[in-house]
């Protein structure tokens, strides 16, 4: 599938395979960083991929700092819930209205980094309501109907990774695809995005350290290997971790038929 001209680290989830045969089914569910850099052509290209839901995990500092470009014809529905657990970018940096955050605010939260195994570990911890909102509109959603899902955070790789590898998990997918492709963001974001990226942190007088720049772009397939054993070690796996969450039989079941090629 053709990436949207401006948008970056875009893919559908179709064709995963299933532990026990059989494939994720395409034009469901879709992943991404922001829609902020979308071209008026990848605007046309992003419409007739028929999106009808564009999730955005971003917190509200980042989508206001940097908004999303959505199709102006037939606009998806834009569903935002903020997860404040995600890659560490420049907007993180930023105080009210943009204002920059005081020097030693900034030497704390450098000193302070999560790891990312950390950082996902958290994000499991508090942010199950968020991806069972997630799940039920997979659920609701049919290739071709318009009603497809798309999940971004700013680099669609922390936040974006962890909500996607839930779903996943849930409706069988093979662990190791899983895993592999969380760590093929890596590769979508190095290059322009990532420099972009360092340059808005230099720009506040930071000193992108390896850790850092580790958190913009990094996604070593050990972190999401130690994360979906976390998810079995509390919950008995991605049904478990959705189920504690608030989704119910049906709802489950639901989401198995949508995410599962006939």
């Amino acid at each position: 599938m053709r990436t949207p001209q401006g948008l970056v680290n875009f893919r559908d989830l179709g064709g995963l395979p299933l532990h026990d045969g059989g494939a994720v089914a395409s034009g469901v569910l879709y992943r991404s960083a922001a829609l902020t850099e979308l071209t008026d052509a990848g605007l046309a290209e992003l419409e007739a991929v028929g999106v009808g839901i564009v999730v955005d995990l971003r917190t509200e500092l980042e989508a206001r700092s940097a908004p999303d470009r959505l199709p102006a014809g037939g606009p998806p529905e834009l569903l935002r819930l903020p997860l404040l657990e995600g890659a560490f970018g420049g907007a993180a940096l930023a105080g009210p209205e943009g204002r920059a955050v005081p020097a030693a605010t900034i030497d704390a939260m450098l000193a302070s980094l999560p790891t990312i195994p950390e950082l996902y570990a958290e994000m499991l911890a508090h942010a199950g309501g968020a991806f069972a909102q997630i799940a039920r509109r997979v659920a609701a959603a049919r290739p071709g109907s318009g009603s497809s899902v798309l999940v971004h955070c700013t680099a669609g790789k922390d936040r974006t990774g962890v909500a996607v590898a839930v779903l996943l998990d849930a409706v069988g997918a093979d662990r190791e695809a899983i895993v592999a492709d969380y760590a093929s963001s890596h590769a979508n974001l190095v290059g322009a995005w990532e420099a972009g990226m360092v340059a808005a942190i230099e720009a506040m007088g930071v000193t992108v350290t390896p850790s850092l720049r580790a958190l913009v772009t990094a996604t070593p397939a050990e972190a999401m290997v130690a994360t979906i054993d976390r998810i079995d070690a509390d919950y008995g796996g991605g049904v478990g971790y959705l189920a504690a969450a608030g989704l119910d039989d049906d709802e489950l079941a639901a989401l198995r038929h949508a995410l599962r090629a006939a």
